[in-house]
């Protein structure tokens, strides 16, 4: 699979979807337009091997629910996940068997690096 999970509207992933090399053959999904399905939520789990790594502690909504103050189970933050797409860490960028999740300059490197 090779698939990339984005907001169109972020400047984040605007930035770092233009810096990859090679995105010929990716499927591109702007979350908001149409959000995560439970089964791909499932397959990006599978690569991942945890909810709360694609869980997104920067967003807005997370502070203003009072979330950084409950200590979420693994079942919360995918039923999170599920509920509103500023949740997802993004963006979170899939290449066969390997998934690179968000946008901090390590991430974005090892990604541009695969993708060469």
């Amino acid at each position: 699979m090779r698939k990339i999970y984005y907001l169109k509207t972020c400047d984040t992933c605007k930035r770092i979807l233009k810096s990859l090399p090679n995105t010929a053959g990716f499927v591109f999904q702007d979350i908001k337009e149409a959000p995560l399905t439970l089964r791909q939520l499932e397959e990006i789990h599978a690569l991942s091997g945890s909810y709360e790594v694609l869980f997104s502690k920067r967003a807005k909504l997370y502070k203003e629910m009072g979330l950084k103050d409950e200590n979420l189970s693994e079942a919360d933050f995918k039923r999170y996940l599920l509920e509103h797409y500023t949740f997802l860490n993004r963006p979170v960028i899939i290449r066969d068997d390997q998934i690179f999740i968000g946008n901090s300059p390590k991430v974005v490197a090892q990604a541009i690096h695969s993708l060469s």
